[in-house]
């Protein structure tokens, strides 16, 4: 994506090494990031009050252990309820904010467009049913002796699925065998495959971009070899690629 000034560059796959999120590209995974920062915030005063009473104890009663004790305050009444209160005051000033979260990733609210995806022992099989004809094929991971400049190894696959941008996407995930996983951390998405369910998500790109995901749920022994990617184009090229899938 450019600006007037900038080229801005996106990390939608994963770095060695890499600690913090990939950049995301919907409402989603902008929502996971908050609800994140949210709690870090709770985590960090809670760490910082934790460590400020439990080491001026401790340097207080330091050589004086009759500090610790006092015989005519065994029971502090009013600690007891603050350190009661508190904690749950903290919990439900997150759960609110996760249970909307949580109800927002399930709503599925008019989608234009429908991709199944089926989890196989080791690839994923792509299907797109909006049209007169079905649109068919799996997607296998590219070798890492097959790769040209610029793959990515273990991420690359012969057939990506295909999305247009500013267009809400449904996703149905079903498997053929055992347990698979239909996960892209950059779309903020992660949905069971299960043989003989469907299980659904949905999701909006605000921009171009690939985006890549893998399988994340141990199905075999090829489980790490199970890579989805996923291409957001511009709705001009979606509808060039869906003509040439029909008609190629």
């Amino acid at each position: 994506m450019a600006t007037n000034l900038f080229n801005i560059v996106f990390n939608d796959h994963p770095q060695p090494w890499q600690i913090g999120f990939q950049d995301g590209a919907t409402t989603t995974f902008y929502g996971i990031v908050d609800l994140h920062d949210s709690i870090i915030f709770y985590l960090i005063i809670v760490l910082v009050g934790v460590t400020w009473v439990q080491s001026s104890v401790m340097f207080d009663s330091y050589g004086n252990s009759d500090k610790l004790i006092y015989k005519y305050n065994n029971h502090g009444t009013l600690v007891e309820i603050i350190w009661t209160i508190t904690p749950a005051l903290i919990l439900v000033a997150i759960a609110f904010p996760s249970f909307k979260l949580l109800y927002l990733m399930d709503s599925v609210v008019d989608p234009a467009v429908t991709v199944k995806a089926i989890g196989i022992q080791w690839y994923w099989g792509v299907e797109y049913s909006d049209y007169e004809e079905n649109i068919a094929f799996d997607s296998f991971m590219i070798p890492t002796d097959e790769l040209e400049m610029g793959q990515f190894r273990l991420l690359e696959v012969d057939n990506r699925i295909v999305v247009p941008v500013d267009t809400r996407v449904r996703v149905v995930v079903t498997a053929a065998d055992v347990i698979h996983s239909f996960a892209v951390p950059s779309l903020g998405i992660k949905v069971d495959a299960i043989p003989g369910r469907i299980n659904q998500t949905s999701f909006l790109i605000d921009r171009e971009g690939v985006f890549f995901g893998q399988c994340s749920e141990l199905c075999g022994t090829a489980h790490g070899f199970m890579p989805i990617v996923i291409e957001a184009v511009s709705l001009d090229r979606y509808i060039s690629w869906i003509d040439s899938q029909l008609n190629g």
